[in-house]
């Protein structure tokens, strides 16, 4: 069945995408708060991007008794409850059972409190202005208890930040905070995580990290990302043969403890020096695989216009470097796994070289093997447009992922 491609990649890339739409608050000297445990890495990348301090805010959904996905009310840090009365009815939940979730969430909140703060006080939000992050909302109960929260602390203003929210929530919401921020409001909202690639839970270790991060100036010169710091890809010139005499040139680049080898094709003129080719390998590098870049064809073969259209020269060709893959000493211990573009990406599919989206669908469509077919908004054919070619290749990094075996 064919699936489209969801709106984010993950929670952090999500983060970066929001931070433009509240980069007019940075005046204000805003405080950066996020609901854990799926808000934090949104919000540090919020923080991260307007310079301003993070710190949580402890909230818990209250689940009703025999349906706890269905939200019913919510509490916050500083004993605030926020109750849906009608839903209590709708679901049938007694004043005992109520009682009961309540008591177990509040013994689940302070545990968190404890365990992401420690003896570490809030940052105070007397005065201030406060951007409220999550990886989305559905009800938007839980937000609701935590500007209550926020406001009974003195927040002088509470924004809500979301990617990703169901179709008027901003409207719904508008009467609860001073504004809302959200990206996308789709249609066919069925929960938050449909619209991420990857929606793993957030683990308490990664929210501690991001805390302890954000409480640390950057060293000079490097990235400030804690989940980063791996050393550079070693690099080297590979020769492969795909029959005697013919040596087709490429670029090998390994990363430390690789999880798969990515394969590039280069395909209609593209080369291995494209800079568009170049950018997205880097970018699967830091996320930790191995690249070869190579070319189809040689310099020779180039020339004669038709090769660059043979799909099935260059699905052999692509075939003879992966077997050279398999038996290379470095690399016969990865999975692998292909990008292509162009005929390129033809060579990979074994298939047409399709422009239109809608035959691309049909020929994804035919894949027997996960696919889904992804549409970077805005985007021309070289992706030339700011942050175009960015998307790609963190859409492409999510998937090799989530996928490579």
């Amino acid at each position: 069945m064919l699936r489209r491609l969801a709106l984010f990649v993950d929670r952090r890339e999500a983060g970066r995408r929001l931070a433009p739409a509240l980069e007019r608050f940075r005046p204000r000297d805003p405080l950066v708060i996020a609901l854990p445990r799926g808000g934090v890495p949104v919000a540090y990348e919020i923080a991260q991007a307007l310079s301003a301090p993070l710190d949580i805010l402890l909230a818990r959904k209250i689940g009703a008794p025999h349906h706890p996905e269905y939200g019913i009310g919510a509490i916050a840090e500083g004993g605030v409850q926020f109750i849906r009365r009608e839903e209590v009815e709708l679901t049938g939940t007694t004043e005992e059972e109520l009682a009961s979730v309540v008591a177990a969430e509040t013994g689940e909140l302070e545990r968190r409190q404890h365990l992401y703060r420690g003896e570490r006080e809030p940052l105070p939000v007397d005065g201030r202005a406060v951007i409220l992050v999550d990886d989305g909302v559905a009800t938007g109960g839980t937000a609701i208890v935590a500007a209550q929260a926020l406001r009974a602390r003195g927040a002088a203003s509470v924004v809500l930040a979301v990617p990703v929210a169901p179709p008027g929530a901003s409207r719904r919401l508008a009467g609860d905070f001073d504004e809302v921020v959200c990206l996308e409001e789709p249609n066919g909202f069925f929960g938050v995580g449909q619209f991420y690639v990857d929606f793993g839970q957030v683990s308490d270790e990664e929210v501690r990290k991001l805390l302890a991060t954000d409480q640390e100036p950057p060293q000079a010169g490097l990235a400030a990302d804690p989940l980063a710091d791996d050393p550079p890809p070693v690099e080297s010139a590979v020769a492969i043969e795909p029959a005697p005499g013919m040596a087709l040139a490429g670029d090998l680049r390994i990363p430390d403890a690789a999880a798969g080898l990515v394969v590039f094709a280069h395909g209609s003129g593209s080369s291995r020096h494209s800079p568009r080719n170049r950018q997205v390998a880097e970018a699967l590098n830091e996320a930790g695989f191995a690249t070869l870049l190579f070319d189809l064809l040689t310099t020779e073969e180039e020339r004669e216009r038709a090769n660059v259209f043979d799909i099935g020269l260059l699905a052999q060709r692509l075939l003879a470097v992966t077997r050279w893959a398999q038996e290379e000493e470095t690399l016969k211990d990865l999975p692998i796994s292909y990008f292509g573009a162009s005929t390129g990406a033809a060579a990979a599919l074994r298939g047409a070289d399709w422009q239109v989206l809608a035959l691309n669908e049909e020929a994804a469509a035919l894949l027997r093997c996960e696919h889904e077919v992804a549409i970077v908004p805005g985007a021309t054919h070289l992706f030339e447009e700011p942050g175009a070619l960015e998307r790609v290749a963190e859409l492409a990094a999510a998937w090799f992922s989530r996928y490579s075996p």
